[in-house]
């Protein structure tokens, strides 16, 4: 079955072709009118959409060498996100599905992000898994029993990983979105610089991440010189290093407490390298396989959405009729029933 997948629940507009859950072709274009806000601005980000909807599924579909007459399915995020970014893609792909009398997938955007990690695999992760979600928005541990059978072990009770990466970046100076840059800049700098304090290192396997934002903050502005060129990498490990390992360790009290097959990170901040380093020692330690996707598929991107469409079609699940949702709760997707309408 030939999927045409489209992603915009945020800043990136992506469209992408998939074969029988392979992907095909993928294009996503991030939005760039945020850089000056240094966060996402939800009008400016629902307006670019609409800019860039019918160029990018056209590049989807002729990087892919087909056109709509050799799609079978259409599949949009229809939530979590910003509502005024959903309402441009889910309509657009909801209305090509009307006009040509297709069916249409409407794909919860975590759901996706979840099961990335399984894209371009050959073979479908073990279950049960534990899965890392690290994104802007979302900071969770999910137990995976089965496509649709998800259980929440820990969230965030405040910032999630990636926003306090962004929140660090732009009390530094540097552009928005500040991941990438300060997994660099880390890279280079003595990650016990300074002393930052370690979250969450409690019982529970939930996250927190405003105090080391805080921490940071504090820091800058009691000692200034902390963000010149030759001491900021230094900054910036001390807080990557604190960072991460609460990440860490609650992976591991996750893995203690619940025997699974296999362990996996998805989101953005699947894409740090520390992060993943940390992940490979702890996975081999529990002799179980890690799985983390391919970088372009840890930002937000069309292939994940059409992917999870994907595996409906393949065990018939139904699909209930959502509309927009920008808050929706992972917890409130239920189990994969066995006929589809």
């Amino acid at each position: 079955m030939r999927i045409l997948a489209i992603e915009s629940s945020c800043d990136e507009n992506s469209a992408a072709v998939l074969a029988d859950g392979a992907v095909c072709s993928l294009v996503t274009v991030t939005q760039k009118v945020h850089q000056a806000w240094g966060g996402v601005v939800p009008e400016l980000a629902g307006r670019s959409h609409l800019e860039l909807q019918d160029n990018v599924v056209a590049q989807a579909l002729s990087r892919a060498g087909i056109g709509l007459d050799g799609i079978q399915l259409i599949a949009a995020t229809c939530g979590p996100g910003l509502v005024g970014s959903l309402l441009v893609g889910y309509y657009f792909g909801a209305a090509v599905a009307a006009a040509r009398n297709l069916p249409f997938v409407p794909v919860h955007h975590m759901e996706a992000h979840l099961w990335s990690p399984e894209l371009d695999r050959t073979e479908p992760l073990p279950l049960p898994m534990l899965v890392l979600l690290v994104s802007g928005g979302h900071t969770q541990l999910v137990h995976v029993r089965a496509f649709r059978d998800y259980g929440i072990l820990g969230s965030t009770r405040d910032d999630a990983l990636g926003e306090a990466y962004d929140k660090v970046g732009k009390l530094v100076g540097l552009e928005f979105p500040a991941g990438a840059q300060i997994d660099k800049l880390a890279a280079t700098g003595n990650p016990n610089a300074v002393a930052f304090p370690v979250a969450m290192r409690d019982a529970s396997l939930d996250f927190s991440y405003s105090g080391l934002k805080t921490a940071v903050a504090n820091k800058v502005r009691l000692e200034p010189d902390w963000v010149s060129p030759d001491r900021l990498p230094g900054l910036l490990a001390s807080f990557q290093s604190a960072a991460i390992q609460s990440a860490l360790e609650k992976v591991a009290l996750a893995l203690q407490r619940n025997p699974v097959k296999s362990l996996a990170a998805a989101g953005g901040v699947a894409a740090n390298s520390l992060l993943r380093t940390g992940l490979s020692h702890i996975a081999a330690e529990h002799r179980i396989p890690l799985a983390v996707p391919a970088l372009k598929y840890c930002a937000d991107n069309a292939a994940m959405v059409g992917y999870v469409a994907h595996k409906h079609s393949a065990l018939q699940s139904s699909v209930e009729s959502y509309s927009v949702r920008p808050r929706w709760p992972l917890s409130e997707l239920g189990p994969a029933s066995s006929s589809r309408h």
